[in-house]
């Protein structure tokens, strides 16, 4: 059995951070399990309280020497020193030079659990360049050789190039590459988009704070097998099902990567093409911990990313909150949290600051049919009853409706069929087009009244 590397994991306290919605021993757990995620064993951890960052080291010097004592004393067989916030490259070279460990910051932690993460060639791709991206502010700490120049060519010789601007230009250029790359992984998801835009299949992407049960949820909505393990960012790659919902309509399920607190901008920045497929959804699904302390938390950090990305409080499309892991609550946490979601899906507006909620377990099942005829609701909003004339030899017609829309009635006819379905005025023009039968409406459904 390979032994683990030991760490020792810092959160510094800083006054000037908010800590309205999470303590500095939430973010110090939080810390240690995404240490854990990949493998390293915590064996100190410790909140750092500091009245004002220092530029050289953040924390101040005699908290410095203090862990550099313990590190050479009770903690010599430590390899490893995790300070829970961004350090400045010469921070990061200085605390490195003073404890004699390897240093990570919370954005390099975060980078190692994506990069070993990422299955596919895209997510791969992703993680590589938010590393470059990050690498490239980091060439000062990693270089101990910066004095040291190349001599020139030629006659009069001269300084040459310093070996980081050498380093900085392959930087450059193997970003530049990768952006190109992505570029193309960008076009591909854009194509796949217009093909399902021309399907009449909507899109529910399913978003959420790490670890949240997102997977989970979608194994369980789509009968599919995608990784779900207890532990941070266990799924990195996105994965589509169409499922059908009880009205006949069909649904693309969309599981994406788990967001975080303080996630990393090169990330944001290098994951936007997986991202996107958030932004064209027809609907959001914010899949939240409704067991966790840090909830109401997780749910501020992912609105955060989210408007990051574009979706604020002028976002237009519907979004459902789906209170996961209702299994862990206790039997009165549970009654007074169904009463909440009770009262917030009859008086909310559907919007990103105003979700609709349903409350499920996705490990038991319960609640999973509510949030179907929901997920359904919502999708239907916008749909018409229109009636339509079938001849009895157009089988293919009366087939694509009932696949494609909810058939209310039909009546037989001697030379054809009367078939009253509800549909989207998208899916009837589609059917109109590739059937060429008039579809005439008959009025508009009850829900899109009152949507």
């Amino acid at each position: 059995m390979t032994q683990k590397t030991r760490a020792i994991i810092l959160h510094p306290y800083l006054r000037d951070n908010d800590y309205t919605l999470r303590q500095p021993e939430d973010y110090l757990g939080e810390a240690t399990r995404l240490a854990e995620a990949i493998g390293l064993e915590a064996v100190h951890e410790e909140v750092v309280r500091i009245t004002a960052p220092r530029p050289s080291t953040l924390l101040g010097q005699g908290r410095v020497e203090q862990i550099h004592e313990m590190l050479g004393d009770e903690l010599e067989d430590v390899e490893l020193a995790i300070i829970d916030s961004d350090l400045t490259p010469v921070q990061h070279r200085n605390l490195e030079k003073e404890w004699q460990v390897k240093v990570l910051d919370r954005t390099a932690l975060i980078l190692e659990i994506f990069g070993a993460r990422a299955q596919t060639k895209e997510g791969t791709l992703q993680v590589e360049l938010a590393h470059l991206i990050y690498q490239r502010s980091r060439l000062v700490r990693s270089w101990t050789h910066l004095e040291r120049q190349r001599g020139g060519s030629g006659f009069l010789g001269g300084p040459g190039e310093r070996q980081i601007e050498s380093d900085r230009r392959i930087l450059a250029d193997k970003i530049v590459k990768l952006r190109r790359q992505l570029e193309d992984v960008r076009r591909t998801r854009n194509l796949q988009r217009r093909k399902r835009k021309r399907a009449p299949h909507p899109v529910a992407a399913l978003v959420g704070y790490t670890n949240a049960g997102k997977s989970t949820l979608f194994n369980r909505l789509t009968d599919a097998s995608v990784m779900a393990q207890d532990q941070l960012f266990a799924t990195l790659d996105p994965t589509m099902r169409v499922v059908h919902l009880p009205s006949a309509t069909e649904v693309i399920f969309s599981d994406t990567v788990g967001f975080i607190s303080n996630l990393p901008t090169q990330l944001v920045a290098a994951f936007r093409a997986t991202l996107e497929e958030v932004l064209e959804a027809d609907i959001i699904l914010h899949v939240r911990d409704a067991a966790h302390p840090e909830s109401d938390a997780q749910k501020a950090d992912v609105l955060a990313v989210l408007k990051e990305l574009g979706i604020d409080e002028d976002y237009n499309r519907p979004v459902l909150e789906v209170w996961n892991k209702t299994d862990l609550l206790g039997t009165e946490e549970f009654a007074d949290m169904r009463a909440i979601a009770k009262g917030r899906h009859e008086n909310a507006d559907g919007t990103i600051e105003d979700p609709w909620v349903v409350m499920v377990s996705a490990i038991t099942g319960s609640g999973i049919e509510q949030l179907y005829d929901e997920i359904d609701r919502i999708l239907t909003l916008d749909h018409i009853v229109f009636n339509a004339a079938i001849e009895h030899e157009q089988g293919a017609a009366l087939a694509w409706l009932y696949a494609h829309g909810e058939v209310l009635e039909t009546a037989q006819q001697k030379q054809h069929q009367l078939v009253t379905v509800r549909l989207s005025q998208k899916s009837a023009g589609q059917f109109a087009k590739q059937f060429g039968i008039e579809l005439e409406e008959e009025g508009v459904s009850s829900l899109s009244q009152t949507a």
